[in-house]
């Protein structure tokens, strides 16, 4: 099993919201250009302002307050498998302790399900869009947020390179440790969705890091620990890496001045008859029925 999706890891990585803040507080303080994420993803959806939405992974409540601006006729309500990461949740009595793959919902109840950047933890990534199809209306729309598979790549070079020079003599094959994302990204989450979906839509958005120190870079790869250490290949050690991946920041910044780190992220819209596809669907509905009339 990959560490991403296995559950004792991703227990000790969201025990509490620590490594989660360190992600996100990385990512708006460094990123350029500068953006609401949340707000851009969820501008990828028509709202009419009375939906009822299911907040998968929910955390700490990051698409809480952004998710109300467009819903003030609504409800939200947030899930997580993990409680300590719904101690800090604004949204109070609508959150339940629960897990993607067995939803505590009836079926047709969402108008709008998301799964933002959680869908490669999830031990059963197929039972649970199978859940989430089961309780969205049948125009509901699933958002799910997730990477690129070309996400950050030179943080990607920096550990192999570190690995490289660890690895024992006669070591054959080895990888650098993989990112958890590369279990559901915008390119293999596009095919799995249209497994059960009619219509997907992706829509990118890159940007970079841009660090001036080595510190935030290495805070930032110490969130992810928990995943990334069970990968190393045998006979080499996470503070080793740690150490050769700080030698090379340093030497980048000695020359540039600075640190870039290419990022791609973005979101994956699906329905079958709602959001973007309603219609065409309708058209093509109108046209089912005019067919007939005519015969």
């Amino acid at each position: 099993m990959f560490t991403a999706n296995n559950p004792q890891t991703i227990r000790q990585m969201y025990a509490n919201d620590e490594a989660w803040r360190i992600r996100q507080e990385t990512h708006e303080r460094y990123s350029v250009p500068q953006l609401d994420f949340a707000s851009w993803a969820l501008d990828c959806i028509e709202w009419r302002g009375d939906e009822v939405v299911l907040d998968l992974g929910c955390g700490p409540g990051r698409w809480y307050e952004a998710v109300q601006r467009r819903i003030p006729n609504g409800l939200y309500y947030g899930l997580d498998l993990h409680a300590g990461m719904l101690e800090h949740h604004p949204a109070g009595q609508t959150l339940t302790v629960g897990n993607a793959e067995q939803l505590p919902y009836a079926d047709d109840t969402f108008d709008v399900v998301m799964a933002n950047h959680m869908l490669y933890h999830v031990e059963n990534v197929y039972g649970a869009i199978e859940e989430i199809r089961r309780v969205l209306k049948p125009d509901g729309i699933m958002m799910a947020t997730t990477n690129s598979v070309h996400n950050m790549p030179e943080l990607q070079v920096l550990l192999h390179r570190a690995v490289t020079l660890l690895v024992p003599p006669g070591t054959a094959q080895f990888q650098a440790p993989l990112p958890p994302s590369d279990l559901f990204t915008l390119e293999t989450g596009t095919r799995v969705l249209s497994r059960y979906f009619y219509a997907v839509a992706r829509y990118d958005l890159p940007s970079s890091l841009i660090f001036p120190t080595a510190e935030p870079v290495l805070a930032y790869l110490e969130s992810g620990r928990a995943v990334r250490e069970p990968q190393l290949p045998k006979g080499v050690y996470w503070n080793d890496v740690m150490v050769i991946v700080r030698e090379q920041i340093n030497r980048l910044l000695e020359h540039f001045g600075e640190l870039v780190i290419s990022k791609l992220i973005g979101v994956l819209i699906a329905t079958d008859r709602g959001g973007f596809i309603r219609d065409y669907v309708d058209c093509r509905s109108g046209e089912g029925e005019n067919s007939q009339v005519e015969g």
